[in-house]
This record gives structure tokens, sequence and C-alpha cells, in this order.
């Protein structure tokens, strides 16, 4: 699925509408810096019903939400050096919740990642472009 910013509101509707409903309550979102995790996951809390201003977790890792179906949890690993420091916090306790996870720099913690999760690959094809890959991972 190809966007550009101007459409990241449609795109995080049809997400919410068509591949959410289908996919793991863990989403893995992953692309280069700058290529817009947190604008889609700001979309996607506000689709939602977050009512509540979606920010950018990276000084406190988490962030909680809450919406018309229930709590979200909001990562940003970019700072985590070790593992140990995710498991200090209880991520895995965050897995097990029932709750929606978006996990931004989920590749900081590769072996503490849950059996089945969604990864949502955001490539830059250029400036104001995006390319949006959706992949299930199944235990």
């Amino acid at each position: 699925m190809q966007y550009t910013l101007s459409q990241i509101d449609s795109i995080a509707e049809t997400l919410v509408r068509e591949e959410l409903p289908h996919s793991h309550k863990v989403l893995l979102f992953q692309g280069a810096m700058g290529a817009g995790k947190t604008t889609l996951i700001k979309a996607l809390c506000e689709q939602l019903g977050v009512g509540d201003r979606v920010s950018s977790p990276t000084f406190s890792l988490v962030n909680e939400y809450q919406s018309p179906s229930g709590t979200i949890y909001h990562f940003d690993l970019y700072r985590i050096e070790q593992q140990q420091e995710a498991l200090d916090f209880g991520i895995e306790e965050y897995w097990d919740s029932g709750a929606w996870c978006f996990v931004e720099w989920a590749e900081r913690i590769p072996s503490l990642l849950p059996a089945s999760y969604t990864e949502v690959l955001i490539t830059a094809l250029d400036e104001h472009t995006r390319r949006l890959t959706i992949v299930q991972h199944n235990e």
C-alpha cells in the first residue's frame, strides 16, 4: 500500500477498519528514522478514539492512552541499550495484557518479542511518499 503524508488519516482509517481486526494486538512499526512511524501511530490512535494528545514516548519509553476499545500502549525503544532495560520495566507483561501495543524500534529487543505479532514496515519512497507493508508473524 502506498500513500502520501497528506493521506495519513485515511490510511489509518483503512488500517483500523480492514487490518487491525485481523492483526495481533502487538504491532511492531519498522522503518528508518523519519519514515513516519510516530506519525502513523498518532493517526491510528486518533482513529481508535484516543482523546488525549498522542506524542512520542522517546524519553518515557511508553505512553498509555485510553480509547473506547480499551488501553493502548505506545512504546519507543530507541533509547534501549540492553534488553534487560525492557525486562526491568515489564515489557513482557504489556505483551500479555491484551491491550494494543504499538512498538517503535522493536529491533532493540529481538529476543523479547512475543511469539505472535504484526509487523508494520514503513519505507520512505521520497520526501512525501511511503510504502506500507503489513506482515503477520504467528508462533
